[in-house]
C-alpha cells in the first residue's frame, strides 16, 4: 500500500513520484512478494505519469495543456487510491494504460 501512496509525495517533493515508491520497493521487495509486484507496478505507473506530465507541459504551448494536466492529475490520484485499497486487501492491482519498464 505504501508503494502506491508514497507517490503522492510527488506533489510536494520534486521527483517524489519516483523516489517514494522506489525507496519502499527497494527496502521491502525481498520480504513480501506482493510488495515486489506492486512496487514494480507503482514505479511503472509513476514513470508513465511523469512522461504524461512532460507531454502536458509541452501542450501548454498550444493552450490545451491545462486540460491535459488536469486529466493526468485526476487520473493519477484516482488510480493511486484504487491501487492502495486493493493492495491493502492483499490483492494485486494492474494500472491501465501504463508503460512497463520494470
Amino acid at each position: 500500500m505504501l508503494c502506491h501512496l508514497s507517490a503522492l509525495s510527488g506533489y510536494l517533493i520534486p521527483f517524489g513520484w519516483i523516489i517514494g515508491p522506489l525507496v519502499v520497493w527497494l527496502i521491502k521487495k525481498d520480504e513480501y512478494p506482493l510488495v515486489d509486484d506492486q512496487g514494480r507496478e507503482a514505479l511503472n505507473f509513476n514513470i508513465t505519469i511523469l512522461i504524461a506530465h512532460i507531454v502536458a507541459g509541452i501542450l501548454w504551448l498550444f493552450c490545451i495543456g491545462i486540460i491535459v494536466t488536469g486529466i493526468v492529475v485526476v487520473a493519477h490520484v484516482v488510480f493511486l487510491v484504487i491501487a492502495a485499497m486493493k493492495a491493502n486487501q492483499g490483492q494485486r492491482y494492474r494500472y491501465p494504460f501504463i508503460l512497463r519498464f520494470l
